[in-house]
């Protein structure tokens, strides 16, 4: 199929596309909203260091604190500007998974129009709480996806997060993670080191978090 969109016809790299699925609720005020954001920044300085990486990995945010935002849809790291979170609100988590996974099927599918091919995407759930909003539903699109190898989904806890709710919404094979303290940037250091392995085609394991099958190019 011929490239399309000029974004393609400049770059035709194999993409890695991941969705950061950020919790920016009233809970996360503070130290730990300004640790996530250094944290952010932190995920796109590592990625520019590998030049493999910087023509594949693409980056969406969705937040929720008070309401679901598509606050960033998928842009290259070279075109990521990290944003400036603010904490407030309640935590609707379902509503937010959902808009996710739909941003990511439009970017499958846009991939697809114009004859990329890509990793297989991730989704990086980080929430300190629990949903305040309906959320069994998101929790079976996310186990469906996982099972038919369409996304490997990543739920990280922090301190006060609800980690029986959590483990109901991850995939049983990867159970959700606690974060060591606030060490948001240790974890989009670790982000960025496993985007470069699967950017390079290489096979891995990164250290604290489960494996994920590294490297399938999705057609």
């Amino acid at each position: 199929m011929a490239i399309g969109l000029p974004e393609f016809a400049e770059n035709p790299e194999n993409r890695c596309p991941v969705v950061l699925l950020l919790d920016t609720s009233g809970s996360m005020l503070g130290q730990p909203i300004q640790e996530l954001n250094r944290g952010l920044a932190a995920f796109k300085e590592d990625v520019l260091k590998d030049a493999q990486a910087s023509l594949s990995v693409e980056v969406a945010i969705v937040t929720f604190g008070g309401v679901v935002q598509p606050m960033q849809d998928f842009v290259s790291i070279e075109q990521f500007i990290p944003p400036k979170l603010v904490a407030d609100g309640l935590t609707p988590m379902g509503e937010a998974i959902e808009c996710a996974l739909d941003l990511l099927e439009n970017r499958k599918q846009t991939y697809k129009d114009n004859g990329i091919l890509y990793y297989r995407p991730w989704v990086f759930l980080i929430t300190d709480g629990a949903p305040t909003d309906y959320w069994e539903s998101a929790a079976q699109r996310v186990k469906d996806a996982e099972e038919n190898r369409r996304l490997s989904f990543f739920t990280v806890a922090v301190q006060g997060a609800d980690m029986n709710k959590l483990r109901q919404i991850a995939p049983p094979q990867r159970p959700p993670m606690m974060l060591t303290g606030l060490d948001f940037r240790g974890l989009f250091v670790w982000l960025s080191t496993s985007m470069k392995r699967v950017s390079c085609g290489k096979v891995g394991e990164a250290v604290a978090l489960p494996a994920v099958g590294w490297g399938q190019i999705t057609t």
